[in-house]
């Protein structure tokens, strides 16, 4: 038996993470960097499946549509499974205030001392993981992530909110 949340089969796990770009606005340099290291990290260790499928590993196109985040959820071969439609109204609050954290936490790294840099980032990973316990609770009908899934992904739909 696997822990809760944790795949029972390595194919329950995404294999591929695509933004779609038109979602995407200019982001700066350390926008980018988080982009590009969650991806990297979901793709290195992940638990993903929707629910009431079997088979995997799968391929994950994200993106914003009037005011929704679009899961296309795919198997490795391009095959649809399905498409999830989840509110981001939840997520404004959050993601803003998450925005904000950050914003000062890049500036601190550049100019403040390390217990000021230290206090500023335990703020950003709980409202990070306050962001990420909320996904897993808005998909749980839908797609079973674990927690570090869920982080990873709530990193990506910062990316994708910072131009919606």
């Amino acid at each position: 038996m696997s822990e809760p949340g944790k795949p029972d089969q390595p194919t329950q796990r995404l294999v591929k993470i695509t933004l779609d770009e038109g979602s995407i606005g200019r982001s700066s340099p350390d926008i980018e960097h988080e982009r590009a290291v969650a991806i990297y990290d979901l793709l290195e260790d992940n638990s993903f499946q929707p629910v009431d499928h079997g088979g995997g590993p799968y391929a994950l196109h994200l993106s914003i549509s009037e005011n929704r985040l679009v899961f296309d959820i795919r198997q490795e071969d391009g095959a649809p499974v399905m498409a999830h439609l989840l509110s981001l109204t939840p997520f404004r609050g959050i993601v803003k205030d998450y925005f904000m954290i950050c914003d000062s936490y890049y500036k601190a790294i550049r100019s403040s001392t390390p217990s000021q840099i230290e206090a500023i980032d335990m703020g950003r990973r709980g409202l990070h993981n306050e962001g990420s316990e909320l996904l897993m609770e808005r998909l749980k009908e839908k797609i079973r992530v674990d927690f570090d899934t869920a982080r990873r992904l709530f990193t990506l739909i910062c990316v994708l909110h910072w131009k919606g």
